[in-house]
C-alpha cells in the first residue's frame, strides 16, 4: 500500500526504528561495490518526512563512500519478528553547522538508552574536528509485512 502523507506512518516508523535502535546500512564504495555496516541513527519526524542523524568520525570509511555516492539503504530487523522489516532508502549529507551538531549531541544524550547515549564520550566536545554528523534524508520508507501488504512512503 502506497502512503502519500508521511504523517500516516510517522508514529509507526519512529516506534519501529527507535525500538530496534541499530540498523544494517549499505553504501557503495569507490569501486562501485556494496559495503554493509551497522549504524545507530536517531530520527526526527517532520511534516515533509523524517530526518535521521548518525554520529561518526571524519576519517571513517563511510565518509569516502558517501563522497563517491551519497545514497544509502538501511534495514531494521526485529529478531523476534523478522517478517516485518523496516527499510529506509536515503541520501546522506554532512551537517557542518556547529549549532545543529550541538543540538543533535543533546538529542542523543537526552534520549534514554539504548537509543540515546553520550555521543561525545571519546571526542570531548562538539568542536573536535574528528566529530562528523551525518544527516539521513529518506526518499523511500517501507514498513514491510511478509504476511500482508507493506506500507510504502515516497518523498
Amino acid at each position: 500500500m502506497h502512503i502519500a502523507d508521511f504523517s500516516e506512518i510517522a508514529t509507526d516508523f519512529l516506534t519501529l526504528a527507535h525500538s530496534r535502535v541499530l540498523c544494517s546500512a549499505a553504501t557503495v564504495d569507490t569501486q562501485n561495490r556494496v559495503r554493509s555496516r551497522v549504524l545507530h541513527p536517531i530520527w526526527e519526524a517532520h511534516a515533509a518526512g523524517p530526518v535521521g542523524w548518525v554520529a561518526t568520525t571524519t576519517g571513517s570509511l563511510k565518509t569516502k563512500h558517501l563522497a563517491h555516492n551519497p545514497y544509502m539503504s538501511l534495514c531494521y530487523l526485529n529478531p523476534q519478528d523478522p517478517f516485518k522489516p523496516l527499510y529506509v532508502d536515503c541520501r546522506g549529507e554532512w551537517e557542518t553547522d556547529r549549532e545543529e551538531k550541538a543540538r543533535i549531541c543533546h538529542l542523543f544524550s537526552d534520549t534514554p538508552p539504548p537509543l540515546g547515549y553520550d555521543l561525545l564520550g571519546g571526542l570531548g566536545s562538539v568542536d573536535n574536528p574528528a566529530y562528523a554528523l551525518l544527516r539521513l534524508i529518506p526518499w523511500r520508507i517501507e514498513l514491510g509485512d511478509y504476511y500482508g501488504d507493506p506500507r510504502i512512503w515516497r518523498a
